[in-house]
């Protein structure tokens, strides 16, 4: 007992004579800089059709944004919770997620950070945003729809005094609708600039509410309404109508579960239930009077996928617009549910073509695409540069885990074509710009150039472009403005992530900004040449900065060297244990192997580059380390398998010799005496079992008899070697070991020795030449992987991950714990088993991949070169925005004059979004300045003085001739600036003097005294009949003069819409530092 106190009092005095680290828990702050790849909790959609911004909302509190060009970025929730909702504020920068405790997130795409969070008092049940403008729909439990606004000036998501209850619109209505009863879709109505909104209740009720006449101008719903019923379930029966003869229903009430516009003008909705039934609704027919709903069978018709008495509900519904067709209700709809139950789950599509007024149906097409994965979201996605009406939309399907494919327009008009329910068809998958899964990543690596050859000229790699996505497809994301920084023409690499995979391929990327461009694509085979294992899956990489020189080791014990720098080496150098081989290589671009080394049939496990890059030491399974002379290419020692080692090689480091003579052990000789000059290198040889050996590396000569080992048995993970750091230690107050005492220490340089084990860290000093660890620390849970990292150009942490997934950093030398955290609170992420393998750290950066995503990380606090705002690319492109907002203002103003022309913008309005709750394909949206009339309505209650009132479908307005009057166009020679200014008052008022002022266009019944007085003239009946024949006269030309402006206003239109795709096809070949 007094000699186990006396012990445990030594090494406790021994480790108080460690010098302190000099890491502190300010200096660490673990950030996100880079993020690629789809999470796999994957739930939620968002498009921004101006933007061309995806954005994908996960289940864990994250949302991802993917642009053009590799340019992606990751926002973090403070609460891990679902998100239930995204929209984007098109074209504003902004984006607004609902999570499932109803918490209203704001966030800033341009800084990536959240601007603004509200706390909903109730469960919020439907969401939309008013497209292009800031406002936004808020339906919640208890069958409340409010209004919101996001003001960008102020930073704040404002509740206004506007909304509307259930128990106000059921009154209007006549229809019963509790006050409880949720709201489950609030639907903007296209092309009513936000005037119009159609609100759908749990129990099927549907209303259509105009928020500037304060009337309901359409209910749907009830127990009453008669209906044809159709059913699509087999390829033979759709290309029949909808027959008429089928007998009616009566609709009962049911819930609703999902529901879209099916109409570009958003005349028909379609509804689906929860027993899968699918209706459509013409909400053009308006109610003519309080509580009846017309009861004309035209307006709504039923539709059924399956025939079957159990259906699934019908879960997402969404409506495309025909390219082909000239009617605005003919298009795609696409569902997912409403199938039998127990049948395979597919995404439906089919073709349905309406005849005028809804009277009937006809599919012309439908078809089942099997789906990777179970399904997720789905999105509409307009294609860019869209124009003349006609507008190619494709679809985003999301599928877990983290799966995103595309159907673009014309692989889903081929399959609709071929007339079969489940043809085979391709989708473009996410082209990732990590691939991780397909092939499968089996090991990674970063490096950073180190900072004293920054100055020279190390680093000459050349870029090359991102590769196409396959099969000719272009990928529709474009959206994003990369770092000013990483478009430059003397941008240089300053930092590389390497990848190797299954099938012996390796990928380079240059990762000196967090938009990763990749550099090239080395296939595992040489060309021409036939290496036996050239495809075996890589196991081992390593990078030299210094000369540009890649090493690449794989499980069937192939060293591969490939030159990076852009020299052309005409000699490819095959080496095995026997032969050395030279053979002549065809011209190539790009990098290329310039040798392969066969020396064993074993995996490499360790790769280590020495003095520059012109050693390289490769350690293999079999426990043998070979030594490659990197100018020669050649081989200078390959050791027999070391005696008494059955455990595999873990890592390798290289170090140096202080003292000139020592007891050496040749791997085929007993110990003897050999002489060691000054500086020689030593290689550090760590082996699974945790024992450390030494050989001499210049001749593979074995220093010390036996190894440095401990009595417990451990699993080895890693080793470094610490130089400079000065320890104080006595022999006599050391832990001691199993081994005997060698004299390593006396010849090796001023250094410590760091192992990391699964169980424990064991610090050794080189100095003191004893085998005995001066410090250790034993987990309380498994360690999986470590790294050391600098500050300050010195070693002052290590970084370790659990299989916990929990991360630690510990000072050096003293090993002190300085800071906690986990896989989960920096990414979400569980640990998942070999993920230690894909992970890498340099310079106070760490790379890992899991499941589909890769994340880089930085760990200093005082590191902001990768972090900078500067650096980011940037979500949000504001030349665009302005750009498009231009574009709307100028098209609003030629609307005015020349009436609705869809899709002249396209070319810069490029896409739609469309959500769980659909919008239909509406490219004419008008900008944010379009919704100014909303600030006043929204501002105060929406009737505080009386209910709504409904619209009378029997007023009509009438028009007569002799009331329009038509002035003359000023004379285009004016050139004046008064005279210009007055052109332009003019134009403002053409649509006042050709229908007349706003107020007089309301018809009145006048008395016949009123007729007498304007008509009774004093005159005889000749001049009576010449005062007629004038009139006549006169209308004549009004006539004449109304269709010669309505053909100038044409003949304005087109070369308008000219000018339009001549831009169009301009601004698609110019970045935007062109702009």
């Amino acid at each position: 007992m007094i000699a186990k106190r006396l012990f445990q009092k030594a090494v406790h005095h021994s480790q108080q004579n460690l010098k302190h680290g000099s890491l502190k828990s300010a200096d660490l702050d673990f950030q996100v800089a880079g993020h690629y790849g789809v999470p796999a909790t994957a739930s939620i959609l968002a498009f921004d059709y101006v933007q061309r911004l995806l954005a994908i909302a996960t289940l864990d509190g994250r949302i991802k944004v993917i642009g053009g060009d590799g340019i992606e970025g990751l926002l973090m929730s403070p609460k891990k919770l679902p998100y239930k909702n995204l929209e984007f504020l098109q074209n504003q920068g902004f984006l607004v997620g609902i999570t499932n405790t109803n918490e209203i997130q704001v966030w800033n795409l341009e800084i990536r950070s959240l601007a603004f969070c509200l706390q909903w008092e109730s469960n919020i049940t439907a969401f939309s945003v008013i497209r292009g403008s800031h406002f936004m729909y808020v339906g919640d439990e208890y069958g409340l729809t409010s209004v919101m606004k996001y003001d960008s000036d102020e930073g704040k998501l404002l509740q206004l005094p506007y909304s509307i209850s259930a128990k106000s619109l059921s009154e209007v209505t006549g229809f019963p609708l509790p006050d409880d009863q949720p709201v489950v879709g609030v639907l903007p109505q296209p092309c009513s600039s936000g005037n119009r909104v159609l609100i759908a209740y749990e129990n099927g009720l549907i209303i259509l509410w105009d928020v500037s006449e304060a009337q309901v101008p359409f209910v749907g719903g009830g127990k009453d309404l008669q209906l044809k019923n159709g059913i699509v379930d087999s390829p033979s029966e759709v290309d029949s109508n909808l027959p008429d003869n089928k007998p009616e229903h009566h609709l009962q009430e049911k819930e609703i579960s999902a529901l879209c516009w099916a109409s570009s003008d958003g005349s028909i909705l379609a509804v689906g239930y929860l027993d899968g039934d699918i209706l459509f609704w013409n909400t053009s027919r308006a109610i003519s009077s309080k509580g009846q709903q017309t009861r004309l069978r035209s307006n709504v018709v039923k539709l059924e996928l399956s025939s079957a008495e159990r259906r699934l509900p019908v879960i997402v519904l969404h409506w495309s617009t025909n390219n082909e067709s000239r009617a605005d209700s003919d298009g795609r709809l696409f569902i997912y549910g409403g199938d039998e139950i127990g049948s395979e789950e597919v995404l439906t599509v089919l073709s349905l073509e309406w005849s005028s007024g809804m009277e009937s149906l006809r599919c012309v097409a439908r078809v089942d695409l099997t789906l990777t994965g179970s399904f997720a979201d789905m999105i509409l996605l307009p294609s860019a540069g869209a124009t003349g009406g006609i507008h190619k939309t494709g679809i985003f399907v999301l599928s877990s885990p983290g799966q995103l494919h595309l159907y673009d327009d014309a692989s889903l008009s081929a399959v609709l074509s071929q007339q079969e329910k489940k043809p085979s068809v391709s989708a473009v998958e996410y082209p990732r710009v990590i691939p991780i899964a397909d092939p499968v990543m089996t090991v990674a690596k970063f490096s950073v150039l180190p900072a004293s050859a920054k100055s020279s000229k190390a680093s000459v790699m050349k870029l090359s472009s991102l590769p196409t996505v396959a099969s000719g497809t272009k990928w529709p994301l474009t959206g994003g403005v990369p770092s000013q920084s990483s478009v430059t023409k003397n941008h240089t690499v300053d930092k590389v992530y390497v990848a190797g995979y299954q099938d012996g391929s390796v990928r380079i990327w240059d990762a000196t900004y967090p938009a990763l461009t990749l550099i090239c694509v080395l296939e595992g085979e040489v060309q021409g040449i036939k290496v036996a294992g050239s495809t075996a899956p890589v196991s081992k990489l390593n990078f030299c900065f210094l000369n540009s020189s890649l090493a690449v080791g794989n499980e069937c014990g192939l060293v591969c060297i490939y030159n990076l720098n852009g020299s052309s080496e005409p000699n490819f150098y095959f080496v095995t244990e026997t032969k050395h081989e030279v053979h002549r290589l065809p011209e190539q671009k790009g990098p290329q192997c310039t040798a392969v080394f066969s020396l064993v049939n074993s995996p490499v496990q360790a790769l280590e580059f020495a003095n520059s890059g012109a050693k390289l030491a490769v350690g293999f399974e079999c426990c043998r380390v070979a030594v490659l002379d990197m100018s020669s290419l050649s081989v200078i020692f390959f050791t027999d398998c070391i005696s008494g080692y059955s455990s595999p090689i873990t890592s390798m480091t290289w170090t140096e010799f202080r003292n000139t003579r020592s007891h050496v052990k040749h791997p085929n000789h007993s110990e003897t005496n050999v002489s060691v000059n000054p500086a020689e290198e030593v290689i550090c040889i760590l082996f699974k079992n945790a024992k450390i050996n030494f050989i001499d590396g210049g001749t593979g000569n074995m220093i010390s008899s036996r190894p440095w080992h401990s009595k417990e048995d451990a699993i080895a993970i890693s080793m470094y070697v610490i130089g400079n750091t000065s320890v104080e230690i006595n022999s006599h107050e050391t832990e001691h070991l199993s081994s005997e005492p060698a004299c390593v220490g006396e010849r090796l340089s001023d250094a410590l020795v760091l192992l990391c084990c699964e169980d424990s860290l064991r610090l050794y000093s080189k100095k003191s030449g004893n085998n005995k660890s001066i410090r250790k620390v034993k987990h309380a849970k498994p360690c999986c992987w470590t790294a050391t990292f600098e500050k300050d150009g010195k070693v002052c942490g290590l970084l370790m991950l659990f299989q916990t997934g929990v991360i630690e950093i510990r000072s050096l030398p003293d090993l002190e714990l300085v800071k906690e955290s986990s896989l989960m609170s920096i990414l979400r992420w569980n640990f998942k088993a070999n993920i230690d393998k894909t992970m890498s750290a340099d310079n106070g950066q760490m790379t890992l991949a899991n499941g589909s995503e890769v994340a880089f990380i930085y760990l200093l606090a005082a590191e902001n070169d990768f972090r900078i705002l500067e650096s980011l690319p940037c979500l949000h492109d504001k030349v665009l925005a302005a750009a498009a907002d231009a574009a709307f203002s100028f098209s609003s103003d030629q609307k005015k004059k020349q009436g609705p022309a869809p899709g002249i913008l396209g070319g810069i309005v490029k896409g739609f979004r469309g959500g769980k709750v659909g919008h239909t394909v509406d490219l004419t949206t008008a900008p944010k300045s379009s919704f100014t009339h909303l600030e006043g309505i929204f501002s105060k209650a929406p009737f505080p003085d009386s209910s709504p009132t409904v619209q009378n479908n029997e007023e009509t307005m009438e028009l007569n001739i002799d009331d329009i009057e038509i002035d003359e166009e000023p004379s285009m020679a004016a050139t004046s600036s008064h005279e210009a200014t007055d052109m332009k008052i003019e134009k403002k008022t053409e649509r006042e003097r050709l229908l007349g002022a706003p107020d007089n266009t309301k018809p009145h019944l006048r008395t016949p005294e009123e007729i007498m007085a304007n008509y009774r003239k004093a005159e005889d009946a000749s001049s009576v009949a010449g005062h007629a024949r004038n009139k006549l006269v006169q209308r004549q030309e009004k006539l004449e003069r109304i269709s010669r402006r309505t053909e100038e206003l044409s003949n304005e239109a087109e070369d308008f819409a000219s000018l339009a795709n001549e831009l169009v096809k301009t601004m698609e070949k110019r970045k935007w530092w062109h702009i």
